[in-house]
């Protein structure tokens, strides 16, 4: 079991949440070129999204640090 890769693998996830929320909410109210087809959209939704990709992020984040402090602690054991 790699750590560094799953928190990696989340860090990926939580930049695509981001994403994908912050393109949603930019391209609300935008009309197609003929007038039509206004998108709605929730806000709320969107911001409880953010927030999901923003404590994702730090999560994964924290894992990070702590695997490769596991990994200093282990080469100073072996050294």
């Amino acid at each position: 079991m790699d750590l560094s890769a799953i928190a990696l693998q989340g860090v990926e996830q939580g930049q695509i949440q981001l994403q994908n929320a912050a393109l949603t909410l930019a391209g609300a109210g935008a009309s197609s070129p003929d007038g039509a087809g206004v998108d709605v959209v929730d806000p709320s939704a969107e911001i409880v999204a953010l927030t999901s990709a923003q404590t994702q992020f730090s999560a994964n984040l924290s894992t990070l640090k702590t695997a490769d402090q596991l990994q200093q602690n282990a080469l100073d054991l072996m050294a």
